[in-house]
């Protein structure tokens, strides 16, 4: 089975619950990710990602991000991360 989440376009402390909670749901199956209207990428939603995306490459499960928007790639250099984090071979 494969989910698909959008990601909400603010990825800050109020959207990080909600964030965790839809990965979460998501453990064990393929997840896509759609990145296209982010427009703010917070700590706490980047760790949500990269913790999910390094469960999913122990579960072997697919964990794959796509159309991301250039806020999401920009934001994810400042922090020294690049897209290439969620590849599957990355994270």
């Amino acid at each position: 089975m494969t989910l698909r989440i959008e990601l909400q376009p603010k990825l800050d402390l109020r959207a990080a619950n909600s964030l965790v909670d839809a990965l979460r749901h998501a453990a064990g199956a393929d997840v896509i990710l759609d990145a296209s209207k982010v427009s703010h990428l917070g700590t706490l939603c980047l760790q949500a990602l990269i913790a999910a995306a390094k469960d999913h490459k122990t579960e072997g499960t697919k964990f794959v991000l796509e159309r991301a928007s250039d806020t999401f790639i920009n934001h994810l250099a400042i922090f020294g991360f690049s897209i290439e984090t969620f590849a599957e071979d990355a994270a």
